[in-house]
Order: C-alpha cells, then structure tokens, then sequence
C-alpha cells in the first residue's frame, strides 16, 4: 500500500496531508474535528485504504502542519471552500470524492455539499455532527479547549493528565508519541494545543447553534448518500439530534455506535471504520458500472 506525506493548496493556504492507497483509487477525504489533526484518522484510512480507496487525511486550516489563515477566518464557510477545492484536486478530473467530516469538519462538509457546490462530492459521512446539538455539549468541548490556550503544559505527561481528566473512559496513554502529534513545543519550552489560538478565540465562540436553521436546510439540500455516525454515550448528539437530523435526510444512513462518545474513532475505531466501509460498499453495489 502506497502512503505518503505532502501539502495541498486550497484557497492561498498550504494544508497538510497523509494520503493511504493506491493514487488512482476512488478518493476519500478525512476531515477532522475542531483542535484535532489528520492524525486522528490515521487508523480508519489505513483500513479504507485496504478497502480500495486513496484515503487522504487533511491537516484544516490553522491546525497541525497546515498554514493559519492569516485573516483569522476559520468559519464553517471558508473550511467548507477548502474541502471543495481538496476535492477538486484530488479528484484529478476523474471521480468525485467521498468525504468524512468529523465535528468542525463534518459541519464544513454540510455546508460545502448542501449550500456551495452540491455535486462536490460522491457522498457525506458525518461523524458524530448534526444541525441540532445539545448546548451543554458544544460549551464543554469548546471550555476544554480554551483552558490551556495561553499557558500550554509543562509537558506532554501534564498534557497526558488533563485529557484523562476530560475522557475518563479512556486509559491514559503510556506512550506520548500519538500525543506530541497534537502538541508543539514553543521557543519557551512549554508545549501547546498544535492549532491557531485565533481559531478558538475568534470562531468557536461563534458557535454553529445559533445557525441551526442555516445548517437544517442545508442537510435538507444534500443531494448524495448521506451517513450520520453517532458515538451512544455523545455529549454533542443526544437521541433527540439523531431524531430531528433523521427527519431532515429520511434517506440518510445512521449508524450508532456502543461505547463511543463524540471522538467515535479514537473510541470505536474498530466499529467506526467498518460503519465507513459498509456504507461505501452500498454505494459502490448501488451504482451502475
């Protein structure tokens, strides 16, 4: 299996990028959640990969190795431009490509398929994301990530401690290396979230709750297969989103998946990459040759 580390360009930005597969494979992109990077996906497009894809795993804008929007703009809609143009270029003039958003990136992916260019790609599969999230979920996600912002860590180990705290369902990590991926260290020594601050204190205060209505109509604008995947134990997706969001898309895919909460990869990795590759596989029997 060919694999491989680069940049792509969208929008005068640099993105960073893993790609897994054969080059001439039907293209997936991976798009990950607000204060992750591509590395989070690093299992699940492997797997695809082996499935028969060219999995192709972004860096967003202003996290990981990517460049920072030098304009602060980290909107759903600018995102959702970078995805479509990824996809355009990935695709090379042959197949649309597929994309799994996550969080952020699944929102983006909403926006970019269902408001700016809704032939942009084969299908969506949103990971844990819907236009009706719980409220008390987005706060402790986003007061999580703004309580570090300034100060950093005195170390990964420091790092370590205060995500066990947070995903006490999780064991703590022994090994710090999956860790330092989503940490740099600064010129002072401390290491810190590896995003733009600007990010955190400009957009995520925004958040997408007050624009329900935009996002509703958006899923209802989606015109290709569309998979929702729901980690059971959500703080972000409860019964209810899954509900509303099903009302939206009749057509949609849903998969609820035992044992994860919102990061359903890091949780379920296992399960979640087979509810990927079960959906694309429908797709592909779907779809007349």
């Amino acid at each position: 299996m060919s694999n491989s580390d680069g940049y792509l360009h969208a929008n005068r930005l640099k993105l960073a990028q893993s790609s897994f597969g054969d080059p001439a494979a039907p293209p997936i992109i991976f798009a990950h959640g607000g204060g992750q990077t591509r590395h989070a996906w690093r299992g699940a497009a492997k797997a695809l990969a082996f499935e028969g894809y060219r999995s192709i795993a972004l860096d967003l804008r202003g996290h990981g190795e990517s460049d920072w929007a030098a304009d602060g703009d980290y909107s759903l809609e600018a995102i959702a431009r970078d995805l479509i143009e990824v996809g355009e270029r990935v695709a090379g003039g042959g197949g649309r490509p597929h994309i799994v958003g996550a969080s952020l990136g699944g929102l983006a992916a909403i926006v970019a398929a269902g408001v700016l260019s809704r032939n942009a790609f084969a299908s969506v599969t949103l990971v844990d994301i819907a236009p009706n999230m719980d409220a008390a979920g987005v706060a402790k996600v986003v007061e999580f990530m703004g309580a570090h912002i300034e100060e950093g860590f005195d170390s990964l180990e420091q790092a370590a401690d205060v995500i066990a705290t947070y995903l006490p369902h999780r064991p703590r990590p022994k090994d710090m290396e999956g860790l330092r991926k989503n940490l740099r260290q600064d010129n002072d020594g401390r290491w810190r979230w590896h995003w733009d601050p600007a990010f955190i204190t400009g957009v995520m205060r925004r958040s997408a709750i007050a624009r329900t209505g935009d996002l509703e109509q958006a899923v209802r604008d989606i015109r290709v297969p569309l998979h929702l995947i729901r980690g059971r134990m959500s703080e972000l997706v409860s019964e209810d989103s899954v509900t509303a969001f099903r009302s939206l898309a009749p057509q949609a895919h849903f998969t609820d998946v035992a044992g994860a909460r919102h990061m359903v990869a890091g949780d379920r990795n296992d399960v979640f990459t087979e509810a990927v590759a079960s959906f694309l596989r429908q797709i592909r029997e779907e779809t007349p040759a």
